[in-house]
């Protein structure tokens, strides 16, 4: 039997809607130029695999493992990359 959470992240889905602990892969960053070139400085590529670490409350940063480090990114951000299962 196919697993519903399996398909509905492999349509695409944001950073926001990750489980935590799940491994991802980045499959693309909206077309802002700007984001695109920030999350680059911070090591961030599409292709990487990341897993979100712990979602801070009342709508704070979420704390992201890539490449064997941890990033803080806002929510803002995080809902501008579209990632599937790795």
């Amino acid at each position: 039997m196919p697993n519903p959470l399996r398909s509905h992240i492999n349509s695409g889905m944001n950073l926001l809607q990750v489980p935590m602990n799940m491994q991802v892969k980045i499959i693309l960053v909206e077309d802002v130029p700007a984001l695109i070139a920030k999350l680059n400085q911070y090591g961030l590529y599409q292709g990487d695999t990341l897993s979100v670490v712990r979602a801070a409350p009342l709508g704070g940063p979420l704390l992201i493992q890539v490449n064997g480090r941890e990033l803080a990114i806002g929510r803002d951000v995080a809902a501008k990359i579209i990632v599937e299962i790795a």
